[in-house]
């Protein structure tokens, strides 16, 4: 099930979306207006509802990635670590 940070992203997307036409942007205006606070969610935080072994796993391959800065490489192994 979508959170409502999903559902509002996808209504906030349809707004920008240049292909779209007014009857549906005006409806994810409403929408985000009248259940989502105007589109102001919170955010999942970084570990909330996150299954850790998937964060763990997505780390490690960011640590072998070779199209990832040794910068990232070495934020994600810290991350790691701290798990």
């Amino acid at each position: 099930m979508p959170t409502d940070a999903q559902i509002a992203g996808g209504h906030k997307a349809n707004l920008n979306n240049p292909k779209t036409s007014r009857e549906p942007k005006d409806n994810s205006q409403k929408i985000l207006d009248n259940e989502f606070n105007g589109g102001n969610v919170p955010k999942a935080s970084n570990t909330k509802d996150k299954n850790p072994g998937n964060v763990a796993g997505g780390l490690k391959a960011t640590m072998k990635n070779p199209n990832v800065s040794d910068e990232a490489k070495k934020s994600a192994g810290e991350r790691l670590n701290d798990m």
